[in-house]
């Protein structure tokens, strides 16, 4: 089984307040743009679209089945949104996304991946094997129950670890719902 490096360099800007983190992305036959959740099939940009415009098809390109990046990526510029994953090297077991058939072959190290965000306060995982390894990287104990939080300190830093729901269509929870669980970032 062949082993990937990860394709997409870190999105850090310097003013990040919050820290996206997947496990890793689709095979690239599944994207449909150059940039974090890009399958067509994951909600993420959907989710971000009803919390922030009201509007699941905000970030969409219409009759194209893609997402437009550039809107995604002034959005998180914007917001102070940074986004990367949680395994910088796997090997897939099978030809998808799936957490479950994953393994990892060389974990990001998310302290690093701090260093430059001296505003950022937030970490978000949004799936099983990313909380997994947050948990582990920071030596934790408990990790937060789906749509719900904890407070840490790493490297001198209060951060609040989010854990949010999958938002790929194989978790099992309406997309309305999985808005309701992302919004509390916001409040």
């Amino acid at each position: 089984m062949t082993i990937e490096r990860h394709p997409l360099q870190p999105f850090l800007p310097a003013h990040a307040t919050r820290l996206f983190l997947g496990s890793f992305p689709p095979p690239r036959a599944k994207w449909s743009m150059d940039f974090f959740y890009p399958n067509w099939i994951n909600d993420f940009w959907r989710i971000m679209g009803i919390i922030h415009k009201g509007d699941r098809h905000f970030f969409e390109v219409a009759d194209a089945k893609r997402f437009d990046k550039e809107r995604i990526v002034q959005f998180a510029i914007e917001m102070g949104l940074a986004f990367y994953d949680t395994a910088q090297c796997v090997r897939r077991l099978q030809d998808n996304a799936s957490d479950d058939l994953l393994e990892v072959i060389e974990p990001t190290d998310i302290a690093q991946l701090l260093r430059p965000m001296p505003l950022c306060h937030t970490i978000v995982t949004t799936g099983g094997k990313a909380s997994t390894l947050v948990q582990q990287q920071f030596a934790l104990a408990d990790a937060p129950a789906v749509g719900t939080s904890i407070t840490f300190t790493a490297d001198g830093r209060e951060l609040r670890w989010w854990r949010m729901p999958s938002s790929s269509r194989a978790y099992p929870l309406a997309i309305e719902k999985k808005a309701e669980s992302y919004r509390k970032l916001w409040e």
